[in-house]
């Protein structure tokens, strides 16, 4: 029904959203909390474009079966 990857997306969206919530839950410095969702959401959109870029039928990675 739904492509895989689409599957593979909201399945690791769903683990980064936990993630950044467990962060969030731990009494640390708002300064180091800050930096560390900066550097998770700039990791996940860099992942998330690489993953779309490769599914693009003229994407710079061509899908393979």
């Amino acid at each position: 029904m739904f492509p895989a990857f689409l599957i593979q997306i909201v399945f690791v969206l769903i683990i980064v959203g936990l993630l950044l919530w467990v962060v969030q839950q731990i009494p640390m410095d708002p300064t180091i909390a800050k930096i560390i969702r900066v550097v998770v959401v700039v990791v996940v959109c860099l992942w998330l474009l690489s993953v779309l870029l490769g599914y693009l039928p003229n994407g710079p990675y061509p899908h393979r079966p």
